[in-house]
């Protein structure tokens, strides 16, 4: 049987970029999306390339904390 305890989590992505940016007020808002990610199999922290349509380019997107 499976454990009580649920496994997959939904978490969200957020550009790294853009987020370096907003101090400097140049970009018009941050890229973010949400995936699901097993806990048990990726216990450190996501990060993937995706488009962000605020760069207009393919850049790292991290987990951050909801």
């Amino acid at each position: 049987m499976a454990k009580g305890r649920d496994n997959r989590v939904t978490i969200t992505l957020e550009c790294t970029s853009c987020t370096l940016d907003s101090a400097d007020k140049k970009s018009a808002g941050i890229s973010r999306y949400t995936t699901r990610k097993n806990r048990h199999n990726t216990p450190i922290r996501l990060e993937l390339k995706k488009f962000c349509p605020y760069c207009y380019k393919h850049t790292l997107h991290g987990e951050i904390k909801k």
